[in-house]
């Protein structure tokens, strides 16, 4: 499995998981906080949204590392 696949998936089950494992900390911590409060705070409106921004961020992040890698 790719580390962008598997940051992702982290991040989709744990949002900040991907984030901390791509060893972003303050974002890992965003995530894990804002995640469950919008979640609480929305009555679960919300919360599915920040699951899958958490996921896409953490993707995202471990491409760009990714890129920086091969050239």
């Amino acid at each position: 499995m790719k580390p962008s696949t598997l940051a992702a998936l982290l991040s989709f089950v744990i949002p900040g998981a991907g984030q901390l494992y791509n060893g972003h900390i303050w974002r890992a911590l965003f995530w894990l906080i804002v995640t469950p409060g919008l979640w609480i705070g929305s009555g679960g409106l919300f919360g599915w949204v920040c699951h899958l921004i958490a996921a896409w961020t953490a993707w995202h992040k471990a491409q760009e590392h990714a890129d920086t890698l091969t050239r």
